[in-house]
């Protein structure tokens, strides 16, 4: 009898000479008896290998803006049909979808869909690409790279919202097929991913390397700014110097606003002076694209030209007002200005979808 219904094998674990399984998807490399299921709740042994066990099933179906998850430089503009499973493996005291990241029952999984059927919405509701997310991808791998595969072969591009905790070979095939990810960058110290995350920040840093130094995917970093956490001017003077460095100048970082949210109710919320802040010291130290989020601010969530300064894309929310990029082909732009090419992926015209969010259901 099945101790987990519905589950297919998984991939990257082997066998310990003590008897346990180990899953090598991410640093937590959980050591699972039979029967045990792995921290993030999703993966499991049974029948003496790892096995995925929301294969098929989603909490749920969207069409969002692409500025959602948050991406500005992935064709601006358009529609992305979004969808995530259930658990993750962090432990984010602030999670602010920890109704679906922190869930343990299998009722929040009603929506079921195959990677066809996933793809084929996507195309018939002119969705240029299919976002993983609500809770970290990284631990349903087999199920996205299946749903990657099918909307690859209809042309619809690829998406990923993690955290980055994900290693070795698993790391590989993840974003193999992945067409552009945004990853959530905690923090700064080893001490916050530790205490509010129990994880490490040094497999995140390795993994936004991975991605710029070994990869095609476009991607950007998100930081959540939490009052008295990690929105010290030192935290970030370190933070995007080393983001300069190591992954170079034309990587956009989004600061986002904290509110109170799961296990963190104690915290205020974050300030726009704190976004402010950072927005100015990551363009001190040469980071060209810098945004804030969660709050409303035209200027800091428009795009400007890091060598004439004139405005490429001015946004008001997920509305695009202004658009001066010009199309240089094969997905290439340039500031329509001066000509200086603008980090990205675009289209010759930005999409319209504007900020409407559009549920969906798979009969």
């Amino acid at each position: 009898m099945t101790e987990f219904p519905g589950s297919v094998s998984g991939r990257h674990w082997h066998k310990l000479d003590d008897g346990r399984i180990q899953c090598d998807v991410c640093p937590r490399e959980c050591k699972l008896n039979e029967g045990q299921r792995a921290l993030c709740f999703v993966r499991a042994r049974e029948n003496d290998e790892i096995v995925l066990t929301t294969y098929g099933r989603s909490s749920g179906f969207c069409i969002d803006p692409i500025k959602k998850k948050p991406l500005n430089h992935f064709l601006p503009g358009t529609p992305i049909l979004s969808f995530g499973t259930a658990g993750c493996n962090l432990t984010c005291k602030f999670c602010q979808n920890y109704d679906i990241s922190k869930s343990r029952e299998s009722d929040r999984l009603m929506h079921k869909a195959t990677p066809v059927m996933i793809a084929e919405a996507a195309k018939q509701s002119g969705c240029r690409s299919v976002a993983y997310t609500y809770n970290d991808p990284v631990i349903f791998l087999e199920y996205a790279v299946d749903v990657a595969k099918a909307c690859h072969e209809r042309e619809i591009k690829n998406v990923a919202v993690t955290a980055g905790y994900i290693q070795g070979t698993a790391r590989e095939e993840f974003f193999q097929h992945m067409d552009a990810a945004n990853v959530d960058l905690k923090c700064f110290t080893e001490d916050f991913y530790h205490k509010l995350c129990t994880a490490r920040l040094a497999p995140v840093l390795d993994t936004l390397k991975y991605l710029k130094h070994e990869t095609d995917v476009w991607f950007e970093i998100t930081n959540l700014l939490i009052p008295g956490e990690n929105d010290s001017e030192a935290e970030l003077e370190e933070m995007t110097q080393w983001i300069v460095e190591n992954l170079g100048p034309d990587v956009p970082v989004h600061f986002t606003a904290f509110h109170p949210d799961w296990k963190m109710q104690d915290k205020p919320r974050t300030p726009p002076e704190t976004l402010f802040q950072a927005y100015n010291i990551a363009r001190k130290n040469g980071i060209h694209y810098v945004y804030t989020g969660n709050i409303h601010d035209e200027r800091t969530g428009s795009s400007y030209c890091h060598n004439c300064s004139s405005k490429l894309i001015g946004r008001d929310w997920h509305e695009l007002k202004a658009w001066n990029i010009s199309f240089d082909g094969n997905y290439r732009g340039n500031c329509a200005k001066c000509g200086e090419p603008v980090a990205g992926i675009f289209e010759n015209e930005p999409g319209d979808w504007g900020r409407k969010r559009v549920p969906l259901r798979f009969s």
